[in-house]
């Protein structure tokens, strides 16, 4: 009797000193959390040590959970690592701030994750000049995955002959490089447009503007772009509308070519009733991946105007610009239309065939009587 309990029982307590001891597995944090400035125009290096109790887990995996904003960001940007050092991208116009936790997991904790608590950091650059001295409405856009362009307009304290200086730099670039095609207004430098930046694509691409002027201090404007999010296409090409005898609508386009990748983009259709664009009322039809469509259009006697637009999808993109709309117009034309313009051809032919078959018959009428009648007398 007394051995029916006793297997159960050490069977629980073996359980129990497992739930117990992985329950009270604890891991310390990293150590030594660290930010530094290696000169990159915003993208900061972070290290930290290993958790001084590390070398108690030698069977479990140890890894970090990085996480990293600018201050005033509402979301942090989330990196689980092995490594002990990471290189990002920071607008150093505001504060840095990154924290970091230790993961561990494995035959130490039976396969759950256990968490230390966070250590955190902030890396603020030293700025000088005013707010008011900082370039204004800086703008970038990625015209067709080939060349960006930036514009800017000078800050409200900067002063008459101000000077304007872009530099960028990307992983694998070996050096900060300063743009060589200036846009320039009244002699100023107001924009830069890069070419050959295909290598940084997918990469924080860092960018600051940076002004002189004489005995004035001005405030550098630092600024971290990823070019996929800002890609903005040409018009789609060679629209083509047509209305098949079912009366459905068949639009057809083609890719803007260019080097902006085909399987990236997303298309969004819109017809309307008017040729005039500012009387049009456009309707839109739901946005897609495809380059056809086929609407029926059973209700409406015809469409003067059908436009396409596109920009990056959400499978290579978060975000991006939408293109411009293509430019056609189109009257497309119903079953009964396109069959009295074929009848009016038809009535024409015949009625000329009357006419001819009317002429001939009077012409047989009148040859009889011209040979009875007497010949002509000379004098």
């Amino acid at each position: 009797m007394a051995l029916r309990w006793l297997y159960p029982l050490s069977m629980a307590l073996a359980w129990g000193c497992v739930v117990s001891s992985s329950s009270h597995t604890a891991v310390a944090p990293p150590q030594d959390l660290q930010i530094t400035d290696p000169g990159l125009l915003g993208s900061l290096d972070v290290e930290w040590k290993p958790p001084h109790n590390l070398q108690t887990f030698n069977d479990c995996t140890v890894k970090y959970k990085f996480e990293y904003r600018n201050a005033g960001d509402r979301d942090w940007k989330v990196i689980f690592t092995r490594k002990l050092k990471l290189r990002v991208g920071f607008d150093l116009s505001r504060t840095a701030e990154v924290k970091v936790q230790t993961l561990l997991e494995g035959w130490c904790t039976d396969d759950t994750e256990v968490q230390s608590d966070w250590i955190s950091a902030t890396f603020q650059a030293p700025l000088s000049g005013k707010l008011e001295s900082e370039v204004q409405n800086f703008h970038c856009i990625y015209h067709d995955w080939e060349y960006l362009k930036c514009t800017w307009q000078p800050g409200v304290l900067a002063p008459r002959g101000v000077r304007y200086g872009l530099y960028y730099w990307y992983e694998g670039l070996g050096h900060v490089a300063q743009c060589d095609d200036y846009i320039q207004d009244h002699g100023i430098n107001t924009g830069c447009m890069l070419q050959n930046l295909s290598q940084a694509e997918y990469k924080d691409l860092s960018i600051c503007v940076n002004g002189s002027a004489a005995a004035t201090p001005l405030r550098p404007l630092y600024v971290t772009l990823r070019l996929h999010n800002i890609a903005k296409p040409s018009p789609p090409k060679q629209l083509v509308v047509s209305m098949s005898a079912s009366k459905d609508l068949h639009v057809a386009w083609s890719p803007p070519g260019g080097e902006t990748p085909a399987q990236c983009l997303e298309y969004e259709v819109q017809l309307t009733d008017h040729q005039e664009e500012a009387e049009a009322a456009w309707v839109s039809v739901p946005t897609q991946m495809e380059t056809t469509l086929t609407i029926s259009r059973a209700n409406q006697s015809h469409v003067s105007c059908v436009r396409v637009r596109g920009k990056t999808n959400i499978f290579c993109a978060d975000h991006g610009f939408w293109s411009e709309w293509t430019k056609e117009c189109f009257s497309v034309s119903r079953k009964e239309d396109n069959q009295l313009f074929i009848l009016i051809p038809v009535l024409l032919s015949l009625s000329s065939s009357l006419i001819i078959l009317t002429l001939i018959g009077q012409y047989k009428k009148r040859s009889p009587a011209e040979k009875s009648s007497p010949a002509a007398v000379g004098c």
